[in-house]
């Protein structure tokens, strides 16, 4: 991923606010398939306070890589807030890191349902003593979606440091 300007410059003010806080970073991506680790390392210097990203594209990978229940997957679908929230869990404890985001959706053009459409995405966010969860639906093609929500994790990731 080549960030544009706007991209770039959320992306190193992220970096800075964490090295202001003493914290590190780790990811755990589904549907952006890396877009967010990317986008970080993009920014010279960013190795410093993010040493830990992974793609966890298949469920079993979810389970494999960051405990992620394979009865929780079961019962609320990959893409839903309890599993962003395990993710994000996850890749927290594994990265011993001191913030987490996990990010898990449908970003098309099929897989969608009416209960869970294309362009519904889950961030989950995790700290010690702190998680959250939030979803955002966007609109456009697969990679507009995938687009957006790496966009979306920079913005979500900064308000959780707030």
């Amino acid at each position: 991923m080549v960030p544009d300007e706007d991209e770039y410059r959320a992306a190193a003010a992220l970096l800075d606010r964490l090295r202001a806080r003493g914290l590190t970073l780790a990811t755990a991506e589904s549907c952006t398939g890396g877009l967010v680790a990317a986008l970080i390392t993009a920014v010279p210097g960013a190795s410093d306070v993010f040493g830990y990203g992974v793609v966890t594209y298949a469920n079993d990978a979810k389970t494999d890589l960051l405990g992620v229940p394979a009865a929780l997957i079961a019962a609320h679908g990959a893409v839903s807030e309890a599993v962003a929230r395990a993710m994000a869990a996850g890749a927290l404890a594994r990265a011993a890191a001191g913030v987490a985001l996990a990010i898990t959706g449908i970003a098309g053009p099929g897989g969608g349902s009416a209960e869970k459409p294309v362009g519904l995405v889950w961030f989950g966010l995790a700290r010690a003593g702190e998680m959250r969860a939030r979803s955002r639906k966007f609109v456009g093609s697969r990679n507009e979606i995938r687009a957006a929500a790496t966009r979306e994790a920079i913005i979500q990731l900064q308000d959780f440091l707030t």
